[in-house]
């Protein structure tokens, strides 16, 4: 399936939550979801009490979105999560943190998650001073990851410093302004991820 290109404030509305698709702009007044909160469509006003397999599904789909996955990525990684020790769900989201290109949102060289898979895919990005230009790279602790140097005067990147501070830096993160450098001081652990996704529904949902 193609990935969609439509509006990213129609699948907030979707999915009843705000998703940050379009990063800084869904912190500020102008976030079109904070001004209508229903359903896309004619009869999104008018929505009945979802099926256990609806929450379910809404959930696994609210996941996904947020990380802007298709499908067949997020099972292959849900199926990585089961294979290791551990609850499947909690290494679910550490593997999506653990994502190159959210990695590059959550330290702000991105305004928006879509925004920071493109710097990775045109070769903005090193991980220990090495060209890395896939988005699904998995990064490890320990990790240098940066930007090269004559990417450190494009304008996007500069006007996504700028305004990151309101967003933060996630605490198993560190940046260094001075050097355009971000490390990874270690893994990010559950109790510290988002408590808004129930990672069991998508457990349940993927064992039927």
């Amino acid at each position: 399936m193609a990935r969609y290109t439509g509006a990213s404030c129609r699948i907030c509305r979707r999915e009843s939550g705000k998703l940050f698709l379009k990063g800084d702009r869904c912190y500020g007044a102008k976030c079109s979801f904070e001004r209508r909160q229903a359903g896309p469509g004619m009869h999104g006003q008018r929505r009945s009490k979802p099926s256990e397999y609806a929450l379910m599904l809404r959930e696994k789909q609210k996941v996904k979105r947020s990380y802007g996955l298709q499908e067949k990525q997020f099972r292959a990684l849900f199926e990585k999560a089961e294979r290791q020790k551990g609850v499947t769900g909690g290494n679910l989201l550490i593997l999506l943190e653990r994502r190159l290109d959210n990695v590059v949102y959550r330290l702000g060289f991105a305004g928006s998650l879509t925004q920071a898979r493109q710097l990775v895919r045109h070769g903005h990005i090193q991980v220990n001073e090495r060209k890395v230009d896939i988005p699904s790279y998995l990064v490890k602790a320990g990790d240098l990851v940066g930007l090269f140097p004559k990417s450190r005067e494009k304008s996007v990147i500069l006007d996504a410093l700028e305004s990151s501070g309101r967003r933060g830096i996630p605490p198993w993160l560190e940046m260094n302004r001075e050097t355009f450098t971000g490390t990874v001081k270690e893994l990010p652990q559950r109790d510290i991820l988002p408590a808004t996704v129930n990672e069991q529904l998508i457990v349940e949902l993927y064992s039927k």
